[in-house]
């Protein structure tokens, strides 16, 4: 794989002009609705954690749809969610602004338009995969589910990124990608290298593979590690203020959450990416700088956000 050429770092002042402020009109709505489909029975903390994240990330209204055994646990984790179990896929599937399954409808589809235009001013995203186990058999089906069953944008982290790697996967993203439909896949280096297998592609250079998915797949690609970087297929982005007090369990969903959050309020998929990995390096940094580098939990990473976004839009 050729090395990659003109790979970037954002400037300070460009990411602080990317955090979305609200308006002094704003609601709920218009601030974004993410819809997080996270958990599991075995894991329903990253639930949590990928939940919490988009709130303080900004998402005016966060619903969660979780295993049934995990619904209580989240709901009592933060009341201000909106928690319902996998069997209310299907509605919140449905309440999309553009439309239901974009496989039905062509383009000029006047459905499709008037639901568009009903739902004008009340942007939406989706999680799949935070949380997700490998030995729950409805994980692969989630994951397919959200990517046909919306054009909004999807981020698919965590176990959803295992439905990726198989045909029916692949299809659904090249196809959203031609129907002009955003989404970001969150792999580490282990579950990039997954994704590479069966395309063939080396996975020696983390910075060279997050084009080649990107290019691959139709997505953008944030992998992630002590450097991440995350690509549209032309343009690779480097994140490199990160800290080793983020090696631990649950920060990969914080960042899910956040990437949701951030499409869910409009930005472009590549720039809710990057300032996403940038706020969650950030607030890593704060964390640790509080706690030490050993003491970090993913619990704090959520609970420095604000203290992030403020050294982002004060220095």
């Amino acid at each position: 794989m050729e090395p990659v050429e003109n790979v970037r770092e954002y400037s300070h002042h460009e990411l602080a002009a990317l955090v979305p402020l609200p308006a002094d009109d704003a609601n709920k709505y218009t601030r974004g609705t993410l819809t997080a489909v996270v958990g599991s029975e075995r894991y329903p903390g990253a639930a949590c954690l990928a939940a919490a994240a988009s709130q303080r990330a900004g998402a005016g209204y966060t619903e969660v749809i979780t295993h049934a055994a995990a619904v209580n646990i989240v709901r009592a984790w933060r009341p201000s969610l909106v928690v319902r179990p996998r069997s209310a896929l299907s509605e919140a599937l449905a309440s999309a602004y553009e439309g239901k399954q974009p496989a039905q409808s062509a383009p000029g589809d006047r459905k499709v338009e008037a639901l568009a235009s009903a739902r004008a001013g009340k942007p939406r995203a989706y999680l799949v995969g935070s949380g997700f186990d490998v030995q729950d058999a409805e994980s692969a089906s989630l994951t397919l589910s959200v990517l046909e069953g919306t054009r909004a944008p999807v981020v698919v982290d965590g176990g959803g990124l295992d439905a990726l790697a198989g045909e029916e996967g692949r299809r659904l993203l090249l196809r959203r990608h031609e129907e002009g439909c955003a989404t970001v896949i969150t792999p580490h280096a282990g579950e990039a290298a997954r994704l590479a297998r069966p395309l063939g592609l080396p996975t020696d250079d983390p910075c060279a593979l997050s084009r080649a998915l990107s290019r691959a797949l139709g997505v953008v690609a944030l992998v992630k590690g002590p450097i991440t970087y995350a690509s549209d297929g032309e343009q690779v982005a480097r994140i490199a203020h990160g800290t080793p007090a983020l090696a631990k369990a649950g920060t990969g969903d914080v960042l899910a959450g956040m990437a949701g959050a951030l499409l869910a309020q409009g930005l472009d998929t590549l720039d809710a990416a990057v300032l996403a990995a940038e706020l969650h390096a950030r607030a890593g940094r704060v964390a640790a700088a509080r706690l030490t580098e050993v003491a970090v939990t993913a619990e704090d990473v959520v609970e420095a956000l604000p203290s992030a976004i403020a050294e982002l839009l004060g220095a």
